[in-house]
């Protein structure tokens, strides 16, 4: 395989969103107070190590003196490249973006700070992938040269959010890290941004925002002046991206934390942070707070949105209860304002009649996880009763009414349609959007979004011509379908196997339509090549997707690793999963990981796989159930039951690895496992094979450990066709027939245990000893 070189960025960058001329104020901070020697200073020992914070990279005074040429060719030595950063500069302030870069890339030797700063601020300004790529390789080629100081808090700000805004969010993630290890503090609006798009990524992207956000405020605390950092200090918006994030994680403790922290720092909750607290009720399962939180909105006396009444009935959608989100919509529609009333009396149609249930014994499996469940409860108890204060002491009156009336629009009534579709309730789908083509009011008729819902639910049903239709019918009405719309049917298409189909309509989607595909739109191509076995199709599709400038994801590399290795091709899976591994925008999971091992086992290439496996340990990844299933079906597969031994040894320890954590005060050496019924099936088929029966009885006993019941009918035909003259040769010397006495003794357990006719065996043996 010739792989293209991998692009630097997937899409362009969003505007700046902070002003220019405010993002340059930022100033130098002040050194805190030197402590005292003689009381050790407590306090700021506490507070953790301090280092000097800096608003600016240190620029030198003969930058700033461009107003006298005469006195700065005195002072610079020699004369000629003071020339090329002053035509550098004058094209910079006239903002000639182009002809700056040429002139940067044409001199020998690194510009002044000012202009540098200057250069990456407007590359990462353009909002383009080739802008942003340029900014970047300028900050390369500083860090190699160890020249990063020339840069200032602005610029690198900049550059951090263009990325973020680009989708790489962990190059942003790392700007900004290195801004504050190096001693500056981003302008926040420009490191909430970060934090905002991290927040809203998959993967650890969560858990990195909040770590970014805690890193920034810890840093701000260090400080001994708070006005010195104004500019730096976390608003309500950079709290609502890291509420979102503990949203996402479903984590109460962290989001109540936060909420706490928002006076420390003068911010104060609006109707975005209650919209979040929204989706953190329905992360963590809690119908009965979402009224709690619409009413706290109206106590507090924060002004209502839609945004607000979409993410009540996006809830409630998100629950399948579609009878309570119809009651909203309907509500809406009536002009109703006694909302929360309505939703009252929902959480009181939820709650189970009060009836007494008979003694039901459980055993203490069970009746553990009850107990955990129920601390679990009360933990999220403590938190809501903090943030909700209402749900603990509710008003005995009549709930407090709407301010106004707010009629449905057309993302409410599509949120609604959105759970007809996912309900399969394709019908009601396409008559909630005819009733909306029927509304008087416009802003209540169905838009793109409306209508690829539609198209969605009639693909989810297999309806593809009249997906199509659909389609037309956009066209015709002028309602241009957007990317997300062609995918869903290049989605269709693929699952139905129709490639021709889906090629087409990439073609028609890139002519006609003047839509660009994006590396959704190729995923969904490789993977439909995968289905129909077309390795060298998914092949294609990769590298025209990068031949296009557009950045392959994780799922992508997978994705083809997936089709090399279904086909017979581990080599080439191994060298995709090495470019992805090369590839800073994609960090490797143990998903991808186990793709590779899976390649490599299902030609019984053992040896290979556990060298992967090695590998991925030493990269801090641990095997998980995939992993291991994978290995044993390799073994079975290159007939090598010593190796199944050696595996098995491996998972035993993790399982008591898993029993350890049970126990208060633990910290197992391995991370626990849990094994499913096709990984210890496999074990247990092999040793049976291999008249490991002293192994196959510990790998069943785990099984039932677990509750899986094991096969014993499978188990027993393998020995009555394998090892059923076992041990009737009656022509073994002396040594030999002592040496199988053990072996004889876990063959009759086992044959005690499937079931078949066996002779008495002494009651000490079990299978649990080594």
């Amino acid at each position: 395989m010739n792989p293209l070189p991998l692009p630097t960025s997937s899409s362009p960058p969003s505007p700046n969103p902070f002003p220019p001329s405010r993002f340059h104020s930022l100033r130098r901070v002040p050194p805190p107070p030197a402590p005292s020697t003689n009381t050790a200073s407590a306090s700021a020992a506490a507070a953790g190590p301090w280092w000097p914070l800096r608003a600016h990279g240190a620029v030198d005074a003969r930058d700033l003196s461009l107003s006298s040429p005469a006195a700065a060719a005195a002072s610079l030595s020699p004369p000629k490249p003071y020339s090329q950063d002053a035509k550098l500069l004058t094209l910079l302030r006239q903002r000639k973006t182009e002809e700056a870069w040429a002139a940067y890339t044409q001199s020998p030797h690194l510009p002044n700070p000012t202009c540098l700063s200057r250069l990456v601020s407007q590359l990462s300004y353009l909002k383009t992938p080739e802008g942003l790529a340029r900014a970047q390789s300028v900050l390369a080629r500083l860090r190699d040269e160890h020249q990063l100081r020339r840069l200032d808090a602005n610029s690198l700000g900049l550059l951090a959010v263009a990325a973020a805004k680009a989708g790489q969010t962990l190059y942003a993630s790392s700007v900004v890290k290195s801004m504050l290890r190096s001693g500056y503090l981003p302008h926040v609006k420009a490191w909430s941004a970060v934090v905002s798009r991290l927040a809203a990524s998959g993967d650890d992207g969560p858990a990195e925002a909040i770590a970014l956000f805690e890193a920034v405020t810890r840093r701000l605390r260090n400080v001994a002046d708070p006005a010195a950092v104004a500019d730096s200090r976390p608003d309500t918006a950079a709290f609502n991206a890291a509420l979102n994030a503990c949203a996402n994680l479903g984590d109460t403790g962290k989001f109540s934390q936060l909420f706490d922290e928002m006076p420390e720092f003068g911010a104060k909750p609006d109707v975005l942070t209650y919209n979040v607290m929204i989706k953190l009720c329905a992360r963590v399962d809690r119908k009965d707070f979402l009224v709690c939180v619409l009413e706290m909105i109206l106590l507090k006396g924060i002004p209502l949105c839609m945004t607000t009444l979409n993410s009540l009935v996006a809830a409630y959608v998100g629950f399948g209860d579609l009878g309570t989100a119809e009651k909203i919509v309907q509500a809406m529609r009536d002009g109703r304002r006694d909302l929360c009333k309505i939703l009252r009396d929902a959480n009181r149609e939820d709650l189970p009649d009060e009836e007494e249930d008979e003694y039901d014994e459980e055993d203490e499996y069970d009746q553990e996880f009850k107990t955990l469940d129920l601390v679990r409860d009360d933990g999220e108890m403590v938190v809501f009763a903090k943030l909700l204060p209402n749900s603990i002491e509710p008003n005995l009156s009549d709930p407090p009414l709407l301010p106004n009336s707010y009629a449905p629009n057309s993302r409410i009534y599509t949120t609604l349609m959105k759970g007809y579709m996912r309900m399969g309730r394709v019908k009601d789908t396409v008559r909630l959007l005819e009733a909306m083509r029927h509304e008087e009011d416009s802003s209540r008729h169905p838009d793109h979004i409306s209508y690829t819902t539609v198209i969605s639910a009639l693909v989810k049903a297999g309806s593809m011509d009249q997906a199509r239709r659909v389609l037309a019918e956009m066209k015709r009405i002028s309602v241009p379908a957007n990317r997300i719309t062609y995918n869903i049917l290049l989605k269709g298409y693929c699952q139905q196997l129709q490639m021709d189909k889906a090629k087409e309509l990439i073609k028609e989607m890139v002519s006609d339509a003047q839509v660009q595909p994006d590396v959704v739109s190729y995923n969904t191509l490789i993977d439909g090549c995968i289905i129909i076995d077309d390795s060298s199709g998914a092949l294609e599709f990769f590298n025209e997707m990068r031949a296009r400038g557009i950045a392959p994801t994780k799922i992508s590399y997978t994705t083809l690793m997936k089709a090399f290795a279904s086909s017979g091709q581990p080599k080439l899976a191994h060298k995709v999963f090495d470019e992805m591994i090369q590839d800073p925008r994609v960090k490797p999971d143990v998903a991808a990981w186990n793709m590779l091992v899976e390649g490599y086992c299902k030609l019984g290439l053992v040896e290979e796989a556990k060298k992967v496996v090695q590998r991925m340990k030493e990269n801090g990844l641990y095997p998980d159930v995939a992993t291991y299933g994978s290995l044993a079906n390799g073994i079975a597969l290159a007939r090598k039951p010593g190796e199944a031994l050696l595996l098995w040894n491996e998972i035993k320890e993790r399982c008591r690895s898993s029993k350890r954590c049970e126990k208060p005060d633990s910290s197992p050496s391995l991370p626990p496992l849990k094994p499913d019924e096709g990984l210890l099936d496999a074990l247990a088929d092999i040793c049976v094979r291999a008249a490991f029966f002293r192994k196959a009885l510990e790998i069943v006993a785990c099984m039932e450990e677990n509750g899986i019941s094991p096969n014993k009918t499978k188990y027993k035909r393998i020995y009555v066709e394998m090892h059923s003259r076992m041990f009737t040769s009656k022509h073994a010397s002396q040594a030999r027939r002592a040496r199988r006495v053990e072996r004889k003794r876990a063959a009759e357990a086992f044959k005690f245990w499937v079931g078949l006719p066996n002779s008495y065996y002494a009651s000490e043996w079990h299978f649990g000893s080594d």
